[in-house]
């Protein structure tokens, strides 16, 4: 159950805490893969898809850093 205090204060607990960075780590290697698997792709339309996933994991990442950062 959250603290009703950090709540309030806008602070977050550790366990927040650890899934977002669990959910950071994710996010960075996902994007890391997908653009690992781009450059070995010889068909582009796959490694047009590869490329994408890349990216959107990277926002995703992002996303993230800036919501913890705002916080």
């Amino acid at each position: 159950m959250p603290n009703q205090a950090n709540m309030q204060s806008g602070q977050m607990d550790s366990n927040n805490l650890k899934v977002l960075e669990d959910q950071l780590n994710y996010e960075s290697l996902m994007s890391k893969k997908f653009s690992h698997y781009a450059n070995f792709c010889t068909d582009t339309e796959l490694k047009n898809l590869c490329q994408q996933s890349s990216q959107k994991h990277k926002q995703h990442y992002n996303e993230l850093l800036n919501f913890l950062n705002s916080h």
